[in-house]
């Protein structure tokens, strides 16, 4: 990888060779490797027997995860927040969790939609409950920095599994504690 950025820095009109950009090959390895860490991620690792029997039938969210991707079509990042709530079915997972598996999938090249989804997914896989809800609010800076470059446009998924996606009261529920508050 160091040798392929030292041909990138090349073919952009710069040196290599300069005191500044000697080390720039080594650092940008190392900051794929973290940025990227979510393919080597092993989400029963992470969850590692954090799930508990518990009664409880409320809702759970937790709301305002910072998250920060790499677009797969630019490389370039985007970055925002996450909201993911469940509706237990007997279990419950430790709460740290969450943005644990928010981080697998965002430290991977994305596209927001589908990121999205695998969140969603990997939830309702891993808890069984009776639904996940999980909507990513984020700004692109391939659209802020290139392209369009519209500094405020911000784009919204989301997910919305068993519960969530059938019963409109509990999906509400969800939507409204999420506006409350949300930055």
């Amino acid at each position: 990888m160091e040798e392929e950025v030292t041909k990138i820095l090349k073919a952009i009109g710069e040196n290599p060779s300069r005191e500044g950009l000697l080390d720039t090959p080594k650092r940008v390895k190392k900051a794929y490797e973290f940025l990227t860490s979510g393919y080597t991620a092993d989400i029963n690792k992470i969850v590692n027997n954090a799930i508990f029997e518990e009664e409880s039938r409320g809702m759970v969210l937790v709301r305002d995860i910072e998250m920060y991707s790499l677009c797969e079509h630019h490389l370039l990042p985007f970055f925002g927040k996450a909201h993911v709530g469940y509706i237990p079915n007997k279990k419950i997972i430790g709460i740290s969790k969450i943005p644990r598996i928010v981080d697998i999938f965002a430290r991977r090249l994305q596209v927001q939609e589908r990121m999205t989804e695998q969140i969603g997914n990997a939830l309702m896989e891993v808890l069984e409950p009776l639904g996940v809800a999980v909507v990513v609010k984020a700004k692109h800076l391939c659209m802020m920095m290139r392209g369009v470059e519209k500094q405020n446009s911000e784009l919204f998924t989301s997910c919305m599994l068993g519960e969530f996606k059938t019963n409109m009261v509990t999906r509400n529920e969800f939507l409204d504690l999420i506006r409350t508050g949300s930055t």
